[in-house]
């Protein structure tokens, strides 16, 4: 039986891998190892992602732990060869864009390994971001460019990438979420934290360039603080924030905001259960720009670009900076009832992990792998 191997790292990743395998178990026509990189350890930022999605243990467990960027890319790179060269894989499937995904893809290239790419060709064109760099350089060595909507089909084109390589399959995260939508909500989180639907804010923080600079992360706060006077907002800490928190000594900033609060970060479900029934998403992250256009919650992401483009065109997203006034401003559009509409893509419909299984079973001649022409 062919062999795909499942990378993943970080939480982002399980999101998008869970229900690709959960699909192909499900058809049984290949077999499967996953590889835990281990990119995050803490049990809240990985293990309990694994209960709640349904994930078997993973088979392989590398521990990688943090580091700069070299340092987690090269621990992760020797540890890998070592797996592949044991496993033998026919397929390398690897998801997102964070160190673990870049690393996969290059361990397999070197290997002579066929790779797919889930989530390729999106691009925020600013190579400052240390995922632009690894969306960029897997998906010119990936045999298989696996995307989850047309604007990042037109990037790959326009990269000089062969038109048979790529593969529309819609957005695998939204998978997750849609199968996982009704169990979250009923969940105790908004009484536990005594919140009523609709009625507070969500907002995250954890890239760089936002939390490891003093004044760029006063001002977030600063923000922040003005949108909790009208509404509370509950902010799952990352652990970089948290410490960047404490080292830049803004935590007495948190202190006179007493509507925003401060919580652990939380697992899969729970953290759902908050987002779905929001009343406005405050982030940074790239994957709850799609979840908050697939549950129709308004999003302004606190950046100055987006490699999501579709969540803006189509969805509830609105890519706002991180200036603190204009974050001031759209927030209380929102607020006040103004806030930007949307529809979720085509294609975001909770298939997507079919269609995956569907192309590594023709892909590798396990099947007859019959796949709808409308996705392709």
């Amino acid at each position: 039986m062919k062999k795909v191997l499942h990378i993943v790292g970080a939480r982002p990743n399980f999101m998008k891998a869970a229900p690709i395998h959960k699909a192909i178990a499900e058809r049984g026509r290949l077999a499967q190892v996953l590889v835990h990189t281990g990119q995050h350890y803490d049990v809240k930022m990985s293990d309990v992602f694994f209960t709640d999605l349904g994930m078997p243990a993973p088979d392989v467990c590398l521990g990688i732990g943090s580091g700069s960027h070299a340092e987690q890319t090269a621990r992760t790179l020797i540890e890998l060869e070592k797996v592949f060269l044991r496993e033998k894989p026919d397929l390398v499937s690897v998801v997102g864009d964070v160190n673990s995904t870049l690393a996969g893809a290059l361990v397999a290239s070197k290997l002579g390994i066929r790779i797919s790419h889930v989530e390729a060709g999106l691009r925020s064109f600013d190579n400052r971001m240390p995922e632009e760099i690894n969306r960029i350089v897997t998906d010119r060595i990936a045999d298989l460019l696996l995307t989850p909507s047309p604007d990042a089909d037109a990037n790959l084109l326009k990269e000089g990438a062969d038109p048979s390589r790529i593969h529309l399959v819609g957005n695998v995260m939204i998978d997750t979420l849609l199968a996982s939508k009704a169990r979250a909500e009923e969940l105790s989180t908004l009484a536990d934290l005594g919140l009523a639907p609709g009625q507070y804010a969500v907002g995250t923080l954890h890239r760089a360039s936002n939390v490891d600079d003093p004044k760029v992360l006063g001002g977030l706060l600063s923000a922040l603080a003005h949108v909790a006077t009208r509404l509370p907002i509950i902010f799952p800490v990352h652990p970089r924030t948290r410490k960047m928190l404490a080292d830049q000594g803004l935590s007495g900033m948190l202190e006179r905001s007493p509507g925003l609060r401060l919580v652990e970060p939380m697992g899969y479900l729970e953290f759902l259960a908050l987002t779905s029934q929001a009343r406005l998403i405050l982030t940074d992250s790239g994957g709850l720009q799609e979840e908050s256009t697939a549950l129709g919650v308004a999003c302004l992401t606190l950046r100055e670009n987006t490699e999501r483009p579709i969540t803006v065109e189509q969805g509830t997203n609105l890519v706002v900076g991180t200036d603190p006034a204009r974050i001031r401003e759209e927030a209380d559009r929102v607020l006040d009832g103004h806030g930007k509409k949307g529809r979720v893509p085509e294609l975001w419909d909770g298939r997507s992990a079919e269609r995956i299984a569907a192309l590594y079973e023709r892909v590798l001649g396990a099947g007859s792998g019959a796949l709808r022409a409308s996705a392709w």
